[in-house]
């Protein structure tokens, strides 16, 4: 049975759907089966799923969509297709997140370098000790050697587990989402950066 990453964060724009992608995208080139599940109304992992198959003939992973009460019955399948199932989340704290926290067996908060983000980390925290799961927050659009950054990044370790790993705001994330792909396909630093937070996740799913 796969393990299930939850990416969830209540303020938009954080970077969900960019962390959801590229470590699906880098999962899938180490031969890891990959399915993801979008549980957002917005839907921007299915449009990035949709131009991914478009752009490459097939996308090379499971995708589904569910609203909040069918999340654990759609994990369920995924997770006897897949040995990971990544979960894309709304940008909201409420009942709604629950069963996507559930079947997680780790989840991912990413933390855009500001402390208004961090700030907004409070609600999830307190779902996620709720329901007992772990939890970890992936620091996102770092500007390398700001001081800001490290303030998040001491403040973000009193609230919970941070990632060494961490994104930088590099151009090529976007551009690579508009496309159906990952920054890690394309050589280059951001490779580096995902390849990093890849072993890191990994390493904790065990």
């Amino acid at each position: 049975m796969g393990k299930v990453v939850t990416v969830a964060q209540q303020k938009g724009g954080s970077g969900k759907t960019t962390l959801a992608v590229n470590l699906a995208v880098e999962f899938r080139q180490r031969g890891l089966r990959v399915a993801l599940l979008d549980t957002d109304p917005q839907g921007s992992l299915g449009r990035w799923f949709l131009s991914r198959r478009e752009r490459l003939g097939e996308a090379g992973m499971e995708f589904s969509t569910a609203s909040a009460w069918g999340v654990s019955y759609e994990c369920e399948k995924l997770k006897k297709l897949a040995d990971v199932v990544i979960i894309d989340t709304p940008p909201k704290v409420d009942a709604d997140l629950r069963p996507a926290l559930r079947e997680a067996d780790l989840v991912l908060v990413p933390v855009a370098a500001s402390m208004v983000d961090l700030w907004a980390t409070d609600g999830v925290f307190d779902l996620i000790g709720r329901e007992g799961r772990r939890a970890v927050i992936v620091l996102n659009r770092v500007k390398a050697g700001t001081r800001l950054g490290g303030e998040v990044a001491d403040a973000a370790a009193k609230v919970g587990g941070v990632a060494a790993a961490t994104l930088g705001q590099r151009v090529v994330y976007a551009e690579t989402l508009g496309q159906g792909l990952g920054a890690g396909e394309m050589r280059g630093v951001a490779q580096a950066e995902v390849v990093r937070l890849a072993d890191e996740v990994l390493a904790m799913l065990g």
